[in-house]
């Protein structure tokens, strides 16, 4: 008997992507949103918040990579990283992955997303759990910036969901400020923004937010073949704009010392500087200065 069972993205109401199921692994109601975890036949396991897809074994290094590996080589010297969500833990093994990194606190707010994913993707974090230079906290992100010492972190990644639902409370203005005082004088933060084709909203107002707190608002892509619609935009909110002028030659000594030069599928170090290059389309929609 032939197996026909597709599931489709809700993400957007007159556009999306279905993948074909091989066989459901996970469907649990948590009490912040739905979670789906399954087996498709072209990407792997695959996990939908919401309807949403957050994460494919397939592509999820373009992704994970990105929104790590730039921010802490941009830096050159971060020791404390703060990620905020990113419940699969592959942030988090990319974050650990720089020798440099002395803590890495990861505070997600759905302790079932980090259990199934512990579960049904243990290659996204592999030993990253066990690694004693982290602290996995199941907390609320805003209480924990919020509480957080001045100048406590060097870098903040925010691995959320698009700002509907539990995600959206990530985007406001006081967790900026916030973030901006808990962060050391050199310190930066990214974000997630969307894909700008289809929601360009995302990425020019969340720039408008940032400016209120940091020196330095800007935006890099990565390509992610399932966050469909073309490139994904990450928001970047900085102190100090030389972090984001790093030329590709220190970037690479960067990158080598602390270890992951060589063991990327997506970033390099001319991929990073080129990054923040953007289409006009996407330039567009940040602050002009």
């Amino acid at each position: 008997m032939a197996y026909d069972f597709w599931v489709n993205e809700t993400l957007y109401d007159a556009w999306g992507q279905r993948f074909r199921v091989k066989r459901e692994l996970a469907r649990v109601q948590s009490g912040f949103q739905d979670i789906m975890i399954f087996e498709s036949e072209t990407h792997g396991r695959v996990m939908m918040l919401d309807g949403v897809v957050q994460i494919t074994e397939a592509d999820e290094f373009s992704y994970q990579e990105m929104i790590a590996h730039v921010p802490l080589l941009a830096h050159g010297a971060a020791k404390n990283v703060l990620i905020i969500g990113a419940g699969d833990g592959g942030v988090l093994r990319r974050v650990l992955q720089h020798k440099g990194v002395e803590r890495a606190v990861m505070v997600e707010i759905d302790g079932e997303v980090i259990r199934l994913a512990k579960e049904f993707l243990p290659g996204i974090a592999g030993d990253a759990w066990n690694d004693p230079r982290a602290q996995v906290l199941v907390a609320d992100g805003i209480d924990y910036v919020r509480q957080a010492p001045d100048a406590s972190f060097d870098v903040v990644i925010v691995d959320s969901t698009d700002p509907i639902g539990v995600g959206e409370v990530l985007f406001t203005d006081e967790f900026y400020a916030n973030c901006a005082r808990l962060l050391t004088p050199r310190g930066l933060v990214v974000n997630q923004c969307g894909v700008p084709q289809m929601q360009a909203d995302e990425l020019r107002e969340t720039s408008i937010r940032r400016g209120k707190a940091f020196a330095d608002i800007w935006a890099y892509v990565a390509a992610v073949p399932t966050y469909v619609g073309g490139f994904m935009t990450l928001g970047w909110a900085g102190k100090d704009a030389s972090c984001r002028a790093v030329p590709v030659e220190e970037i690479r000594r960067r990158a080598e010392a602390a270890g992951i030069l060589g063991t990327t599928r997506y970033w390099t170090p001319e991929i990073h500087v080129g990054a923040f290059h953007l289409p006009p389309y996407i330039a567009e929609h940040l602050p002009q200065t």
